[in-house]
C-alpha cells in the first residue's frame, strides 16, 4: 500500500505542475489587459467593467474534459471492485496502520454515514446559488459556473485517481464490532482518501476564493474561509466516527478540496510567472519523474 500511495503522490505533484503551467501559458492575458504589480489581471480600460476572471476555452474546455472523462472512467472501477473475502478481513492488523491513524479507529455508523450524504449533496449547487446573491457575480454567472465545473472536475480527477490507484480499507474493518457482511463490501476498500470531506472544502473554499476577489475590501471575506474550514471540519468529524476514513485521509481531502477551491480561480485572475520565456513541465522516463525547466532566448 505505501507503494501505490508513493506513486499516486508522484502523480498528484505532476498532475499539479502541469495543470499549472497549462492554465498559465494558455490563459496568457490579452492585449486589452495589463497586470498589476501583484499579478492581478486588471482591465486597460479604464471605463469597462472590472475583469475579475479570464477564461481562455483553448486551455480550459479540454482541463475539463479530460479530468471529467478521467473521473467517469475511475468511478466505473471503483465502485466494481470484488468484495473481499473473510480471509482477507481476518488477515488484517491494525499494527500495520500508521500511528497517527491508529489513534481515530471506529465501529460503522450506518446514521453518520448517511447523515453526512446531505451536506455532502448540497454542497454541489452551493456555489451556483451563491453566485446569485451579488450583481457583479450574476452578472458573471455563465463564466463562474463554468469555473466552478473546473473546479470540480480537477477535484474529481485528484480524488478518483486517489482511490483508482490505492486500495485502503476503512477504519471500520478493523474492529470487532462491525458485521462482517460489511467488512466484505467492495465499498470498504475505498478509505483513500475522504471524498465527502474534499467536495465539502472544495465547494465552500471555492465560494470563499471567489467572493475575496470579487469584495477584495470586504472586511468579511476572511470569514466565509473561516466558515469553510468549519464546515470542513465537521464532515470530517462525521467520516471519521462513522468509521468510514481514517485521520490522515479526512487531512488529505480537506487539503486537495481547499486547494483546488482556492487555487484553481486563483490561477484564472493571477499570472505566477511573468516572464514569458520561462516554462515548466513534468517529465517521466525509465524510473525516473521530475521537473523540467526551459528558457527560450528570443
Amino acid at each position: 500500500m505505501k507503494k501505490e500511495k508513493s506513486i499516486y503522490y508522484t502523480f498528484l505533484i505532476l498532475s499539479s505542475v502541469l495543470y499549472c503551467h497549462t492554465t498559465q501559458a494558455l490563459n496568457n492575458v490579452s492585449s486589452n489587459t495589463i497586470l498589476n504589480d501583484s499579478g492581478k489581471v486588471i482591465s486597460q480600460d479604464n471605463s469597462a467593467k472590472r475583469t475579475v476572471y479570464k477564461l481562455k476555452p483553448v486551455a480550459d474546455i479540454p482541463i475539463v474534459l479530460g479530468c471529467t472523462a478521467w473521473s467517469i472512467f475511475a468511478f466505473t472501477k471503483i465502485y466494481n471492485k470484488p468484495p473481499s473475502t473473510s480471509a482477507q478481513i481476518l488477515n488484517l492488523n491494525a499494527n500495520n496502520i500508521d500511528p497517527i491513524d491508529r489513534s481515530a479507529i471506529y465501529p460503522y455508523n450506518e446514521n453518520l454515514d448517511k447523515k453526512s450524504y446531505y451536506p455532502f449533496y448540497a454542497a454541489f449547487p452551493l456555489p451556483l446559488v451563491f453566485f446569485l446573491t451579488g450583481n457583479d457575480m450574476r452578472s458573471d454567472f455563465p463564466k463562474l459556473a463554468y469555473l466552478y465545473l473546473e473546479t470540480l472536475s480537477v477535484t474529481g480527477l485528484v480524488g478518483t485517481s486517489a482511490t483508482y490507484f490505492v486500495n485502503q480499507y476503512r477504519p471500520y474493518t478493523y474492529t470487532s464490532s462491525t458485521s462482517m457482511s460489511q467488512k466484505m463490501n467492495q465499498n470498504a476498500e475505498n478509505s483513500f482518501f475522504a471524498g465527502h470531506v474534499e467536495v465539502i472544502a472544495t465547494s465552500t473554499f471555492f465560494i470563499s476564493e471567489v467572493y475575496a476577489d470579487y469584495y477584495p475590501d470586504s472586511k468579511v471575506k476572511w470569514l466565509f474561509f473561516g466558515l469553510s474550514g468549519v464546515a470542513t471540519a465537521g464532515m470530517g468529524y462525521m467520516r471519521i466516527v462513522g468509521g468510514m476514513h481514517f485521520l490522515s485521509d479526512v487531512f488529505l481531502g480537506a487539503g486537495v478540496g481547499a486547494l483546488s477551491g482556492i487555487l484553481v480561480p486563483y490561477f484564472h485572475s493571477h499570472k505566477l510567472i511573468k516572464n514569458t520565456n520561462l516554462s515548466f513541465m513534468p517529465f517521466l522516463g525509465n524510473n525516473t519523474q521530475g521537473l523540467s525547466m526551459m528558457y527560450t532566448i528570443k
